[in-house]
């Protein structure tokens, strides 16, 4: 078999996008090749694993998301710990990344971890109830307001598993979304805004049928779009992030939710929000925060401290209509759940995690944080005079390639520079700084340091110094 070339490789191109005003790209391109290799000369280790991983991982990964880097191999990690990631070969690196929110509250936290070991010898799974879930439940709805909860094993099984909930408790089949959103892999909402017109998402590798027949998308922020779909009557569920920011970060303009909210209600549909990223905003994510009254909420990756689970809870009157619908249907698998789903290992990370580690102490520790770090990037913007802006929600910071903030998806994927954005995150990781590969966005966590902040700004300083033009 093959074994694709998983290094990656940048093409200068001919005419400058909008997103590179202000640089000069041809110095860029120097930069890049010297990163590159520098890169190269300081991970011997990483280069060894990732040839062995080539020989039995397909693209020489476990997830072939790892290979979105924009390094020459995949840098392969010892251990972390709290705002710290060590590679194979013994660098430390302070990790704004954290596994893009799953780590959002540090690596190993301590009580998770004092959890997981005191489980580790009474058992993993059972498929039977324990007094964590109990104490789970109990927690979610306090903090969010929503009476019942369940269980899954990832924030994609939980946004699939709330609506078939809901399809089936309203009768109704189609499901609404945001142009540019991502709810994980649910197939549902791979549905995108072309020219106007949905059309289903072209790197949704092996799907048969055709999405667009029960998913409906408008974009972020657009009312009058929003009444229009929901009109027709067929709505079950609108599926939304609070926030947009899997496609760049969006915010939502002001009296955006209040009035999407009256409009969700008035035509029979529910909402489902998606807090899985906007909990950086606060203990009760940004639902709490602003205010907004979902009739479901799905949370993961942070919610274990990084354990894989995920949960999801609905309205006292949405839970009636669930359980007379699954008391309606005829005996047999309901097409929800895993056996796996809600096992003991979980309910115990999850239950350290809510009672002793996603705490409003938490957040007053990371959010005057991600203050310091958003505006010592604006600083940085202002510095080299590039325009570009710097989007916030809570813990979670991003820079982004336009003088202003976009307003919806179709404007935050037409900013997006992969190879720009490639060539700012090598130039990071060689100076000991990590941020996701996606786009720009930069989480801090429990652990970080004001010390962590100013080493990532210095880096930044030094990577924009090299690219802008002199």
């Amino acid at each position: 078999m093959s074994i694709p070339d998983t290094v990656a490789t940048f093409t200068p191109s001919t005419a400058a996008p909008a997103t590179r005003a202000g640089l000069d790209w041809a110095r860029a391109q120097v930069f890049l090749a010297r990163e590159r290799e520098s890169y190269v000369q300081r991970n011997p280790r990483s280069a060894a694993l990732a040839a062995r991983a080539q020989q039995h991982l397909l693209f020489g990964v476990p997830l072939h998301w790892m290979t979105d880097w924009g390094t020459p191999f995949a840098l392969h990690v010892d251990h972390a710990s709290g705002a710290q990631v060590t590679d194979a070969d013994g660098h430390m690196l302070a990790d704004f990344c954290l596994g893009d929110t799953g780590a959002m509250l540090g690596h190993s936290p301590g009580p998770v971890a004092a959890a997981l070991q005191a489980q580790a010898t009474r058992g993993y799974t059972t498929m039977l109830a324990t007094e964590d879930a109990s104490v789970v439940g109990e927690a979610l709805a306090e903090r969010f307001g929503l009476q019942y909860w369940q269980f899954a094993m990832s924030a994609t099984d939980a946004n699939r598993y709330i609506v078939r909930w809901i399809r089936a408790a309203t009768g109704r089949k189609k499901l609404l979304v945001f142009n540019g959103c991502y709810h994980g892999t649910i197939e549902d909402v791979f549905v995108d805004l072309v020219n106007g017109v949905p059309v289903q998402r072209g790197s949704l590798l092996g799907q048969v049928h055709d999405l667009t027949e029960h998913t409906v998308v408008v974009e972020f922020n657009d009312l009058a779009a929003l009444e229009a779909a929901l009109a027709e009557g067929d709505v079950a569920c609108v599926l939304a992030e609070p926030v947009m920011t899997n496609i760049g970060m969006v915010l939502p303009q002001p009296g955006y939710w209040e009035a999407a909210q009256r409009l969700i209600q008035q035509y029979g549909a529910l909402l489902v929000a998606d807090e899985t990223h906007t909990i950086s905003t606060g203990p009760g994510g940004y639902t709490q925060a602003a205010g907004l009254k979902p009739d479901a909420l799905v949370l993961g990756k942070p919610v274990g401290g990084g354990v894989p689970c995920a949960v999801y809870g609905m309205s006292a009157d949405l839970a009636a209509r669930a359980i007379q619908a699954k008391q309606d249907a005829p005996p047999g698998h309901s097409g929800i759940g895993t056996t796996l789903t809600g096992n003991m290992l979980a309910m115990a990370a999850m239950r350290a995690a809510l009672t002793e580690v996603i705490t409003p102490a938490a957040y007053a520790h990371m959010l005057p944080l991600a203050e310091q770090l958003a505006e010592g990037v604006r600083a940085l913007i202002a510095c080299y005079q590039l325009p570009w802006c710097v989007t916030q929600v809570g813990t979670r910071t991003e820079f982004q390639f336009t003088p202003t903030p976009p307003r919806n998806g179709a404007e935050a994927g037409a900013i997006l520079d992969g190879e720009l954005e490639h060539l700012i995150h090598l130039g990071l990781l060689n100076r000991g700084v990590m941020i996701t590969p996606f786009h720009n966005m930069m989480l801090v966590c429990l652990q970080t340091t004001a010390a962590d902040v100013e080493r990532l700004l210095t880096a930044l300083d030094d990577v924009l110094g090299a690219i802008v033009v002199a």
